[in-house]
């Protein structure tokens, strides 16, 4: 059902480009090129074969912001309000292929969850808007700055990077009101729902003075973002600090250094052009589009969790010690052998793309680099570039489209099927053989 609803999605998406009128200011784009425009927009990634500011018309561009909130958010979601809307229960098998993991926190219920998903959602979008529209009025006037200012708050909320400027956000590099802003609003949209609402209903124990405990997976999703953010940010701005930011104020850069270490997870948004940027910093963008945003939420990658039970297991192992701790709890091992599962097989997607890609494009001068990039963006619903996307290949844009989707779906899929109950579970093994390692 999930994979279905994207793919059904994504189709209707591809139909309307191609179909309906009014959509473009030139001619109108190819099935293929529609396709893929569709798929970066219902999988929130941002890679595009045409600059969305220049070849779509207003009514276009908000087509395409229609399906990046509705594959943000998710059509099973949507769904489910629909039945809650209409005072009807919803099912344990639909709850259970909702995007949020309600097993994580079962004090919460899966009813509340789905209202909260979209409460959550527009409030941000909402005041996102509201915010970027007061700073944009004095570049882009009264009426200019409304629609770029709509647009931006959903595609950044959404993690998605599609932008209505030419040079995405390049133009707004010494605006650093503007760049935290959308940094705040990717954060949001990227740490999960479930985090939003535990935190909400933390906030509101607090006031009633009431006990209430933050489950360890909302624990686990804002150490890791705080940690990747605070060792990225020094990182982006010694790499760059004579290279892509030279030229700015020092707060500027700082700022700037701060908006590439958020981004790659998962918002596609770029200060800077990647096509200029050091090997060193396109390398550390990689590292944090695989790690990516958190659980149930509109980004991406691997997930924060997933990273931080990786490391949580490497470190319990050195220490000797039978099981992975965290806060006073132990993570079941089932949890934490689906995390290093999950891992094994991102990285063979990856890999497997960069192959593809490899055979079917042209190298350039950053050769392998430029591969590496792009995949990692697709598989990772990232968005960003070093300028690869517009000069792919018909065989190369389908190994696009086919990493996008994979990103989006097949992970979250894997993961789910990964968590249904075999029949024969605990009842018998195989004899133990061991082998050597290292």
């Amino acid at each position: 059902m999930f994979v279905g609803s994207f793919a059904l999605l994504i189709l209707i998406g591809a139909a309307g480009l191609h179909l309906l009128p009014g959509i473009y200011a030139g001619e109108r784009m190819s099935w293929l090129d529609a396709l893929f425009t569709s798929t970066s927009a219902v999988c929130v990634t941002g890679l595009i074969v045409e600059d969305t500011a220049q070849f779509f018309t207003p009514f276009g561009q908000g087509f395409v912001l229609l399906l990046i909130q509705l594959g943000g958010l998710g059509m099973l979601t949507f769904a489910s309000l629909i039945i809650v809307a209409l005072g009807k229960r919803i099912s344990l098998r639909a709850e259970a292929s909702s995007i949020v993991p309600t097993e994580s926190a079962l004090h919460l219920e899966g009813r509340n969850i789905t209202l909260d998903i979209v409460r959550f959602t527009f409030l941000f979008e909402a005041i996102g808007a509201v915010a970027l529209y007061i700073l944009w009025v004095p570049k882009l006037g009264w009426s200019g700055a409304a629609w770029p200012a709509i647009f931006h708050a959903v595609s950044a909320f959404c993690n998605a990077g599609f932008s209505t400027f030419s040079d995405s956000l390049m133009g707004f590099q010494q605006s650093p009101a503007s760049l935290i802003v959308i940094i705040i609003l990717i954060l949001a949209g990227g740490l999960g729902f479930l985090t939003h609402t535990e935190l909400w209903q933390w906030f509101v124990s607090k006031r009633q003075k009431k006990p209430f405990r933050v489950s360890l997976q909302s624990r686990l999703v804002m150490i890791v973002t705080l940690l990747l953010t605070l060792v990225a940010m020094p990182l982006f701005a010694i790499f760059e600090w004579d290279k892509c930011l030279a030229g700015l104020p020092v707060g500027d850069k700082l700022i700037n250094a701060v908006f590439m270490s958020v981004t790659p997870r998962t918002a596609g948004f770029n200060s800077i052009d990647y096509s200029a940027a050091t090997d060193s910093s396109n390398l550390l963008t990689m590292m944090l589009m695989t790690v990516g945003g958190s659980p149930g939420s509109t980004a991406g990658g691997l997930k924060t969790t997933t990273f931080a039970l990786i490391g949580l297991l490497a470190w319990s192992r050195l220490r000797g010690s039978g099981s992975t701790n965290c806060y006073g709890r132990s993570v079941p091992e089932e949890t934490t052998s689906r995390a290093v599962g999950l891992f094994v097989i991102a990285i063979g997607f990856s890999i497997s793309g960069v192959f593809l890609l490899s055979s079917t494009e042209t190298a350039t001068a950053r050769g392998l680099t430029e591969h590496m990039f792009e995949v990692s963006s697709a598989v990772n619903t990232v968005g960003l570039s070093m300028g690869m996307t517009g000069r792919l290949s018909v065989a190369g844009r389908w190994v696009i489209i086919m990493m996008m989707f994979l990103g989006r779906v097949g992970l979250l899929t894997l993961a789910a099927s990964l968590t249904v109950p075999r029949s024969y579970a605990g009842r018998f093994r195989y004899a133990f053989e061991d082998v050597v390692v290292g």
